[in-house]
């Protein structure tokens, strides 16, 4: 089972450093590059830097709130 954590840790790992360095590229030095340049074909425009990150913590935001509400929901059947 350690090796499986490992393995899950380290592609999660993997995952979050790749994200962070596309964005990271995205917002940071993408601005200095001429906009004819080859690279701009990979990136999403610049306005969706800041509506994705807004989107996903407004979701999660849902989602937590959801979970909270509904375990509160389900703590009061079970006192009374």
């Amino acid at each position: 089972m350690e090796l499986a954590d490992r393995a899950v840790g380290f592609v999660l790992s993997a995952i979050s450093l790749s994200i962070f360095s596309y964005y990271t590229f995205w917002i940071v030095i993408l601005p200095f590059v001429d906009t004819g340049h080859f690279v701009h074909n990979y990136f999403l425009p610049r306005e969706y830097a800041v509506l994705l990150p807004v989107y996903i913590g407004v979701t999660l935001m849902c989602f937590v709130s959801v979970f909270i509400g509904y375990a509160m929901l389900k703590s009061k059947k079970k006192k009374a």
